[in-house]
């Protein structure tokens, strides 16, 4: 039965899904408060628009320190939002349009309590602003070609277009958006997995209450990069493995829970992470040996989910994430 209870876990990750997050975690630092959006964390959601013609969706600022600069639609979450409700808000927002997300394409974190959502959407109706409609949000949105002069805020957004562009053309992960589930903190749900030459395959299990993906949680405090999705996970695997004699490699995200209905309860992130193990200098069949009853590891028989993680780890199937 734990092992049923177990495979249907994995099924749910694998799948873009979500599962309830623990009140205890694997692995903590000292100290740990739940995260409030706009007071302690500072979510941002950006939209990547194409039209027929692969257009970009673009958008004038208004802001006194970029006026007149153009920029994809985005912007800062608000509280009581979830995240696609937010990017949805923003785009209509600033340039008129209403849409729909296809799939989250990426997620950028940028030091301590600064994660962005950017996404691939699709216009689903309203009227594109123009100069007659400028208010405080922006001045006016366009269709860009990508190749005529236009005066950027920051050439950040030049990679999140290709990468829309290119999921467009040939989807490089499964389409993926946020589950509406509660989270405190900012954690994440890691996959730990350890495959042989024979492509024998083990995934790492907390023995916490019952057998579940250990879930590790990010600081707290002001002068912790608590946001850090690879900072816990490494702390993950130090508490638990003999880090000299293995190499650790965030692969990334399978699918996020965040709900956002209940504030400073629930603006939390879990991150459904993949990550995999290997030996540093020698080619050993089973997995490195833990230093601590609280995990072990789970040799995964069935033959469609053994499939699932393999292909998820050769081909890298899923939503990048950018530190």
């Amino acid at each position: 039965m734990l092992s049923m209870e177990v495979e249907e876990q994995l099924e749910l990750i694998l799948n873009g899904k979500g599962i309830e997050v623990p009140e205890m975690y694997d692995s903590a630092p000292l100290e740990v408060h739940p995260v409030t959006v706009r007071k302690t964390v500072c979510y941002i959601v950006c939209a990547v628009l194409l039209n027929e013609k692969s257009e970009v969706l673009m958008i004038q600022e208004a802001k006194w320190d970029c006026y007149g600069k153009w920029y994809l639609p985005a912007g800062r979450m608000e509280q009581n939002e979830t995240i696609i409700e937010a990017m949805k808000r923003e785009v209509k927002e600033e340039s008129g349009l209403e849409c729909c997300p296809i799939t989250l394409l990426l997620v950028e974190e940028r030091g301590p309590r600064w994660i962005r959502f950017v996404f691939l959407a699709e216009v689903t109706g309203g009227v594109m602003k123009t100069t007659e409609q400028s208010d405080s949000e922006s001045l006016q949105a366009c269709w860009w070609n990508r190749t005529t002069s236009l005066p950027l805020r920051a050439t950040d957004i030049i990679p999140l277009i290709e990468a829309g562009v290119r999921y467009r053309e040939s989807p490089t992960h499964p389409r993926t958006l946020p589950q509406e589930m509660p989270c405190s903190l900012i954690c994440q749900r890691v996959m730990v997995a350890f495959t042989n030459d024979s492509n024998d395959l083990w995934v790492l299990l907390s023995t916490v209450d019952c057998l579940h993906l250990p879930v590790t949680a990010c600081g707290s405090s002001s002068s912790e990069i608590c946001c850090s999705i690879e900072v816990a996970i490494y702390r993950l695997m130090k508490e638990c493995l003999h880090l000299p004699l293995v190499k650790i490699k965030t692969h990334g995200i399978m699918g996020l829970q965040h709900l956002g209905k209940n504030v400073g309860k629930a603006d939390g992130i879990c991150f459904n992470t993949l990550v995999s193990v290997l030996y540093s200098d020698s080619n050993v069949s089973v997995p490195p040996t833990l230093n601590t009853n609280r995990l072990q590891w789970w040799k995964v028989d069935k033959q469609s989910l053994h499939s699932m993680i393999i292909e998820r780890l050769a081909s890298c199937s899923l939503i990048p994430i950018c530190s």
